[in-house]
């Protein structure tokens, strides 16, 4: 080292620096005459940069961020200095943003921090670095489970040790642990094997859905269906298949009073499961005097289903067998589908009225088409083939009632006029002719009489849609022009919230002023006795103020000035830089203007 260098530098660099050794290079850490910046450390230093710029690490915690570079890694003390000195036993691990926790907390620094566990290849290469490790469990562990689970570690276990998994709940898998289950040993599911080398135990992709997945069925087959049905996980030997055990997998569906007989009303009660329930599996399910006795002695047959239902021996089926053409009656339309017994109440063989509807239904319409005391018969307006929710009445018909159907009433469903909420049912006498026998009528009281005689609706609305407003508004005071005639009357006369709904309406107290419907962005600046008339400058037919002759103010236009936009001379900046409009500037000289 020469004198010269000896008296300027107070010593030699540490080994990393040694690259900056020099006079050439002392700027590069140091300022002229100013001790070193942390800046020009951090330029260099750009990964410890990138941390506090993402709030993360030691670095950028609150009371570190505060302190100059140099406070903590000084320099100039020769080449084996080592410049972080961290004391391993002191170091508060929390400041780093991981706080040691568990087995983490009793481990040697260099276990975790070590080149095998840095991702980043350049930041491996540094000797005795603390950066770079990840937090991710697997950054620096063995993923155990080899992908076959989430890389969630810490849902399961926790930083004491890696077994038991204290996190993981078998009731939140797909198979919850139940009775028996709960006391086997993990293995004896769970087998542990070898895979890729390494200790591997098996947790996903295991069949489950069935029983015989896992255990031997001791029935060998013959009984279909899940175990389950039967069985519980308290214990084999558990039955509780009464009520439960699909029947219909078997050659006899149980059906009516079948499914409340105990099984082994039928079935011998052996402990064998092999043989059990097995006797009876040949028997077919429409082969009834197989078990019971044929009350009959055999005058109908043996075919007892024919007729007989399994909910009841007294219950008959509809004997759909029977024809019914040879009788007096032959059964047409909706007849046809009715249960025997909906019409013979009592025997088969009992007469029945069958010569008007009336006799067997009861007047849906409660007397509404009596005439001279008498009610017309349902087939004039219904059918057998559709029943009576289907009618005969056409529109045409409806055109020789009092209520001829017009505009938008001929698209309208019948029952949005014949279907009387209160009753829950159709009605259709006495409606009434009027708009508001209907509908509400929402300008009661907001209309003047002139214009609205007796609320009669068809003075402006009509029945094509009530959208389409039909009314002169050159009767009133106020005639419509200019841009007010291609307005909709909802537009001035409603009130509508931001839901599309009625707030309030105005009609007869609806002003006439400007101001009363459109904001005055003028403020007073055109006021005469505190009141602005708009239209000493504007007209309907647009905001452009036409009316307005600049010669009738202090200030006529001239010469250049009658060229020039409005926004040159009454478009000015506030005192927040912002653009206004200032109409009236007070201003009538040039050099108010011009420089």
């Amino acid at each position: 080292m020469s004198p010269l260098f000896g008296q300027l530098s107070p010593g030699d660099l540490a080994q990393a620096h040694a690259h900056l050794e020099g006079l050439s290079n002392c700027t590069q850490c140091h300022e002229i005459g100013a001790k070193v910046l942390s800046e020009k450390c951090l330029s260099c230093h750009d990964e410890i940069q990138s941390l506090r710029r993402q709030n993360r690490g030691y670095h950028a915690y609150m009371s570190v961020r505060r302190q100059e570079c140099f406070e903590c890694h000084s320099e100039h003390h020769g080449r084996k200095f080592d410049m972080i000195h961290l004391d391993e036993e002191e170091f508060d691990h929390a400041l780093a943003g991981y706080e040691l926790e568990g087995q983490h907390a009793v481990i040697d620094c260099r276990k975790c921090h070590s080149p095998d566990m840095i991702r980043d290849p350049e930041i491996r290469k540094r000797r005795g670095t603390f950066l770079g490790l990840d937090q991710e469990c697997l950054s620096c562990h063995v993923d155990y489970h080899q992908n076959t689970l989430s890389d969630d570690c810490i849902s399961c276990h926790n930083l004491e040790a890696f077994r038991p998994a204290p996190g993981f709940d078998h009731d939140e898998a797909n198979f919850a642990l139940k009775g028996k289950h709960t006391t086997v040993d993990c293995r004896e599911c769970h087998e542990i094997t070898v895979k890729n080398g390494r200790e591997f135990q098996v947790f996903t992709g295991m069949p489950y859905a069935y029983c015989s997945a896992c255990h031997e069925d001791p029935h060998l087959g013959r009984i279909e269906g899940a175990c389950k049905q039967c069985h519980t996980e308290t214990g084999f030997s558990d039955f509780i298949g009464m009520g439960r055990f699909d029947h219909s997998t078997t050659d006899f569906t149980l059906r009516g009073k079948h499914k409340q007989v105990d099984c082994f009303s039928c079935h011998q009660k052996r402990s064998d499961p092999e043989t059990v329930f097995h006797v009876k599996r040949k028997i077919n399910e429409n082969n009834c005097v197989a078990c019971h006795e044929d009350v009959h002695q055999g005058k109908f047959g043996q075919d007892c289903a024919k007729c007989h239902q399994e909910r009841s021996f007294r219950a008959l089926k509809s004997m759909d067998f029977f024809d019914h053409s040879v009788t007096d009656y032959p059964l047409e339309g909706k007849h046809q589908g009715i249960e025997c017994k909906k019409c013979h109440k009592r025997r088969f063989t009992d007469p029945i009225n069958f010569t008007s509807c009336s006799n067997c239904h009861a007047d849906y319409h409660k007397g509404e088409f009596v005439k001279n005391g008498q009610s017309p018969d349902c087939v004039e307006c219904h059918s057998l083939e559709h029943g009576f929710d289907y009618s005969l009445f056409t529109v045409e018909k409806h055109q020789k009632t009092d209520f001829p159907l017009e505009g938008a009433h001929l698209a309208t469903p019948c029952f949005a006029c014949h279907v009387s909420e209160q009753e829950d049912r159709w009605t259709f006498h006495n409606k009434g002719t009027a708009c508001v026998d209907c509908h509400e009528d929402i300008h009661e009281g907001l209309i003047s009489s002139k214009y609205y005689p007796k609320n009669n609706c068809k003075k402006c609305h009509s029945n094509d849609a009530w959208a389409q407003v039909n009314f002169d508004h050159n009767q009133t005071g106020w005639p419509l022009d200019g841009r007010h005639a291609e307005l909709s009357c909802r537009d001035c006369h409603f009130e509508i919230s931001t839901n599309n709904e009625l707030i309030n309406q105005q009609f007869n107290t609806l002003e006439t002023t400007c101001v009363s419907c459109h904001e005055n962005v003028h403020g007073d600046t055109f006021a005469i006795d505190g009141v602005t008339d708009c239209t000493r400058c504007h007209i309907t037919e647009s905001w452009y103020p036409q009316n307005f002759d600049h010669n009738t103010t202090a200030f006529p236009l001239e010469g250049r000035h009658a060229e020039l936009a409005c926004s040159a001379c009454h478009e000015v900046l506030d005192e927040h830089g912002s653009i206004v409009v200032v109409y009236k500037l007070g201003k009538t000289q040039c050099i108010d203007c011009h420089q």
